[in-house]
């Protein structure tokens, strides 16, 4: 299957035009049908086609946005904005996270991205959400690059988080406004490690800290400074290991973090 080119749609003055000035160029080119016919056929063609296109202008196929997905079920699509996340997208159609991530397809190493489609099952329309509810969203523990996302295996163990390699500054900031439900200075092989209570079942876990400055009982607001990365005994690299937590199971983050 080769690839389609647009129809050339020209009038017969066009067409005429077109044959006239091939003509004359394969005249000046001292080509000699009767003697090479195999030749002056191909330079025609070829000709001919090259004229066309310069005549006609490039033509090229506009660029069409793929079809929207169809789904047999009652819903609506959303118009994803930038910054927004697939928690925040639930919470405004007040549909399940995990439902809306099964019916897209979308996968765990991804995150959505502005001006995305997304199909929000048995949602007839969005909610109000007050100013307050800002408050409730996720934000990046600490600014820097991912170096293994969820599910990934990392150091022979499989990630059920992300570990972020700090950029400039070594703070870690609360994630989510919570309370303080544990702190262990060598928690096995995720050295100092802090546990953030955020209530509707969610936590946050922040290991691999070299310093610690909140203690169990704490409640912290959403952008507090906690700790400051560091390291392990079992692996000496700098970066944050960060999980959310949905009662004992593990979420992927990206679908909390904004971008």
């Amino acid at each position: 299957m080769g690839v389609r080119f647009p129809s050339l749609a020209l009038t017969e003055m066009q067409k005429s035009s077109i044959a006239y000035s091939v003509e004359r160029r394969a005249y000046s080119q001292n080509l000699n049908a009767k003697r090479y016919p195999l030749n002056a056929k191909i330079f025609l063609s070829l000709a001919f086609s090259v004229y066309a296109l310069s005549f006609i202008g490039c033509a090229t196929a506009p660029y069409t946005l793929p079809p929207k997905p169809q789904f047999a079920m009652p819903g609506i699509y959303h118009h994803v904005e930038k910054g927004q996340t697939l928690w925040r997208i639930s919470k405004i159609y007040n549909v399940d996270l995990d439902e809306i991530v099964r019916i897209n397809r979308i996968p765990d190493a991804t995150s959505i991205e502005p001006g995305q489609l997304i199909f929000i099952p048995s949602a007839q329309k969005k909610q109000y959400l007050s100013g307050q509810s800002a408050a409730e969203d996720f934000s990046w523990p600490i600014k820097g690059r991912v170096i293994a996302s969820f599910g990934q295996t990392f150091n022979d163990m499989l990630n059920k988080g992300i570990n972020i390699q700090r950029v400039r500054s070594q703070d870690v900031i609360a994630s989510r406004s919570g309370k303080v439900i544990f702190y262990d200075t060598n928690f096995g092989s995720f050295g100092k490690t802090i546990i953030i209570d955020h209530g509707e079942g969610f936590s946050t876990v922040y290991a691999r800290n070299s310093e610690v400055f909140v203690k169990t009982g704490d409640y912290v607001q959403r952008g507090t400074v906690i700790a400051k990365v560091g390291s392990s005994d079992r692996d000496k690299n700098t970066y944050l290991h960060f999980e959310i937590r949905k009662g004992h199971i593990p979420q992927n983050p990206y679908f909390y973090l904004p971008r």
